[in-house]
C-alpha cells in the first residue's frame, strides 16, 4: 500500500470517529444501554456482544433498495437452515456439556440476525432512538480489519463500514459452517455406535447364596449352658383342662341332700331342729330386751332444741351416746362418768340441723356429723378440732354413709335430690364426682353391709336402689325402684348383717318389710306393720332402724300411751316394748342400739336422752 493511500484511509478513519462523535453528541439526551462484551467460544469461534447507541434522526441513510432486502432475506433463511441442520447433527453426537455450549452459540447466531431497539414512552414507534446490538465473531486465527470487503457486497455500497464488516462475518460463518460436513460426520458417528453397542440380552438375576455358617444364636436359645453342656430340658407347663362341670342356675336353690334322697321325713325333722334352734336364738333376745331397765340417772338433757340423730360409740368398756340437735349442737354424754352433770359436753360444729351422725368405723375416736347448712365435719377427739370434710355451699344435705368400710370415701345425698361421691383421702373440702338422682328430694341414704356398691335411697314418694358403679353425672337411672307407698317416706335401711331385708317408715303409717336377697329388677314386698307414724308438726319423724346385733329385728317410736319404743320382727310380729314409766313421760323419735351390748337410747324432741340398758351393764 502507498503512502497517499495509507493516508486517505487515515483521514477516512477520522472522518468517521467524527461523525460518530457528532452522532453522540446529538444523542447524549437519549437513553442507551452500553454492556461489557460477553463473549462465547463455540468450535473456536468468539461472539462478542456489543449494544452501540446511534440516532435513527437521519432515516435516509438507512433506506435500502429492494435488493439490499431481499439478499438479507436470503442470507436469513440459509443461517436457518444451517442452524437446523446443526442442531439435528449435533444433539445426536455432543455431551450434555458441548450441547449446553452449542445452545449458547446458537443463540448468539441467532442474536446476529437481529437489530434490537429500545421502546420509547410512546407506545408507537417514531423516530426515537434505538440500540442495535452487533456480534462479532472473531476467530483467533483472523486479523480482518474494517477496510475488509466481501464479494458479492458490491450493492451494499450505502452501508457503513461496520455494516459491511457484520454482513462480511454472518457470510464467512455460513461458508465456515457448511465445510465442516457435520450432518456426514453426525451419521458416520452412530454408524459407529452402533456397531460397537452389544447385543441386548436378557440377564438373569444371580441367586442369593445362602450363609453356610448361619445367624449366631444366644446359647440359651441353643440350651447350652457357657462350659458348652447341654442344660437339661426344661419341664412342659401342665395343659389347663376345661371344667366340663356347668355351672349351676344364679338365685337361690332348693336345700336337697344328695346322702338321703329315700327319707325325707328324716331330713324335715333336722330342718325343725334347725327352727327350734332359731326360736331358742329370738327368745334368748327377747329375755336380753326384757332385762334392759331404765332409772333416773340413765335420763339427761344434752343439747338444746329437738334431737334429729343419735349415734352409740362401739366401745365395750364406756358408754358414750352422741345426739345432733336442730340448732347445730352435737352434745356427748359419758354414762360411765359420775356426777353425770359433769359427763355431758356440747359442741356447736354447724350452724343448722344436724341430720346424720356416725362414729367412724375405722377410728373410734371420730365422729362425723352432717348438717343442712351444707358441711360434714370429723370430730377428732384425740386432736381436739372439728375437721371439714366437705363443704358446698350451694345445697343442703340430708343423710350420708359410708362406701367402704376403713370409711375413707363417703356419699352423701342432698335435699334437692343430688349425690356427692367424696373421697377423704383428697386435699380438701370438695367431692370427687356430683349424680343427679331420678328423686326429687332425699331423707336418708344407707350403703349395703355385704355388697358395698349398692345404697338405697327414701325419696318423697319412692325408694331407689343404686348402683356406685353405674353413677352418671348428668343422671342416673336407679337399678330397683320400690313404689308400694302412698305418702311421704321418711327412711328405709337394709338390714344390718346380710342387707337381706329393707325397712321403710311412711306417713301411711305402714312400716314395710322387703325382700333384698337377690337385688334384681323386682324386690317383693314380704310384710306389711300398721304403726302409728303421724307425728305432727313439733315432733321429730319417726325412723325404723334395724337393731345391728340381730338381723330380723328393728325398732321404732310409737304415739301410744303410755310413752315407749317398740321392737318388731321382720314377720310383723312385735317383740318387745320399752316402757319406762315416769322415766319415759314423752315421745322418742329417734333411737339407737349399741352394735354389741345390749344398751338402746332414744332422744326426743326437747333435747332429752334416755337409756335402757341391762342390769350387768348398769
Amino acid at each position: 500500500m502507498s503512502g497517499s493511500d495509507a493516508a486517505a484511509e487515515k483521514a477516512e478513519s477520522r472522518q468517521r470517529l467524527q461523525v460518530k462523535v457528532n452522532e453522540y453528541k446529538e444523542n447524549q439526551n437519549i437513553a442507551y444501554v452500553s454492556l461489557r462484551p460477553v463473549q462465547t467460544t463455540l468450535l473456536g469461534k468468539t461472539a462478542k456482544v456489543y449494544l452501540v447507541p446511534f440516532s435513527l434522526s437521519n432515516l435516509d441513510q438507512f433506506k435500502s433498495s429492494k435488493s439490499l432486502i431481499e439478499k438479507n432475506s436470503n442470507n436469513e433463511v440459509a443461517c436457518k437452515k444451517y442452524k437446523t441442520t446443526i442442531k439435528k447433527t449435533c444433539g445426536s453426537i455432543l455431551t450434555p456439556k458441548m450441547k449446553a455450549t452449542s445452545s449458547k452459540a446458537e443463540a448468539t447466531l441467532q442474536t446476529s440476525f437481529l437489530d434490537v431497539h429500545t421502546e420509547s414512552n410512546k407506545p408507537q414507534y417514531s423516530n426515537s432512538d434505538a440500540v442495535i446490538l452487533g456480534v462479532d465473531m472473531e476467530s483467533s486465527q483472523d486479523g480482518d480489519s474494517d477496510e475488509d470487503t466481501t464479494p458479492g457486497l458490491d450493492d451494499f455500497s450505502g452501508l457503513s463500514p461496520y455494516e459491511r464488516k457484520r454482513l462480511k462475518n454472518i457470510s464467512e460463518n455460513a461458508n465456515f459452517f457448511a465445510s465442516l460436513h457435520l450432518s456426514e460426520s453426525a451419521a458416520r458417528l452412530r454408524e459407529m455406535i452402533k456397531k460397537r453397542q452389544p447385543p441386548e440380552s436378557k440377564r438373569k438375576k444371580p441367586k442369593k447364596t445362602t450363609n453356610e455358617i448361619g445367624c449366631r444364636r444366644s446359647m440359651r436359645l441353643l440350651n447350652v449352658d457357657p462350659s458348652g453342656a447341654s442344660l437339661p430340658a426344661t419341664p412342659k407347663q401342665p395343659t389347663l383342662v376345661a371344667d366340663e362341670t356347668p355351672l349351676l342356675p344364679p338365685g337361690p336353690l332348693e336345700m336337697a341332700p344328695k346322702t338321703r334322697d329315700d327319707n325325707k321325713e328324716l331330713f324335715k325333722g333336722f330342718l325343725q331342729t334347725w327352727t327350734a334352734m332359731s326360736k331358742v336364738s329370738l327368745g334368748s333376745y327377747k329375755a336380753n330386751l326384757n332385762g334392759m331397765v331404765i332409772s333416773q340417772d340413765t335420763v339427761q338433757k344434752v343439747t338444746k332444741g329437738p334431737i334429729f340423730s343419735m349415734a352409740l360409740h362401739p366401745s365395750e368398756t364406756r358408754t358414750l351416746v352422741a345426739a345432733g340437735a336442730k340448732f347445730g349442737q352435737v352434745g356427748l354424754w359419758d354414762l360411765t362418768q359420775q356426777p353425770k352433770e359433769d359427763a355431758v359436753y356440747v359442741f356447736q360444729p354447724h350452724s343448722q340441723s344436724v341430720s346424720c351422725l356416725y362414729f367412724s368405723p375405722a377410728n373410734p375416736a371420730h365422729i362425723l356429723s352432717l348438717s343442712y347448712d351444707g358441711t360434714l365435719r370429723c370430730g377428732d377427739f384425740s386432736r381436739g378440732i372439728f375437721e371439714e370434710v366437705y363443704r358446698n355451699e350451694r345445697s343442703s344435705f340430708s343423710s350420708f354413709d359410708f362406701l367402704v368400710e376403713d370409711a375413707s370415701t363417703l356419699i352423701v345425698a342432698h335435699w334437692d335430690g343430688n349425690m356427692s361421691l367424696v373421697d377423704r383421702r383428697t386435699p380438701g373440702a370438695s367431692y370427687e364426682k356430683l349424680i343427679n338422682s331420678s328423686l326429687a328430694k332425699i331423707r336418708t341414704i344407707h350403703v349395703h353391709p355385704v355388697h358395698r356398691q349398692y345404697f338405697i335411697t327414701a325419696g318423697l314418694r319412692d325408694v331407689h336402689i343404686y348402683d356406685a358403679r353405674r353413677l352418671d353425672a348428668r343422671g342416673s337411672q336407679p337399678l330397683i325402684s320400690l313404689t308400694e307407698h302412698t305418702k311421704s317416706i321418711a327412711s328405709a335401711y337394709f338390714s344390718p348383717l346380710t342387707g337381706n331385708r329393707v325397712v321403710t317408715t311412711c306417713a301411711d303409717c305402714k312400716l314395710r318389710i322387703f325382700d333384698s336377697n337377690c337385688i334384681s329388677s323386682q324386690i317383693p314386698l314380704l310384710t306389711t306393720i300398721r304403726h302409728n307414724t303421724i307425728t305432727g308438726r313439733w315432733l321429730t319423724r319417726f325412723q325404723a332402724v334395724w337393731d345391728p346385733k340381730q338381723e330380723d329385728c328393728f325398732m321404732i317410736g310409737s304415739m301410744a300411751y303410755p310413752r315407749r319404743v317398740e321392737i318388731f320382727h321382720e314377720a310383723g310380729k312385735s317383740i318387745h316394748s320399752f316402757l319406762g314409766g315416769e322415766c319415759l313421760a314423752s315421745v322418742c323419735s329417734i333411737n339407737a342400739m349399741h352394735p354389741t351390748r345390749y344398751i338402746m337410747a332414744g332422744g326426743n324432741s326437747s333435747g332429752k336422752i334416755h337409756v335402757f340398758m341391762s342390769e350387768t351393764n348398769c
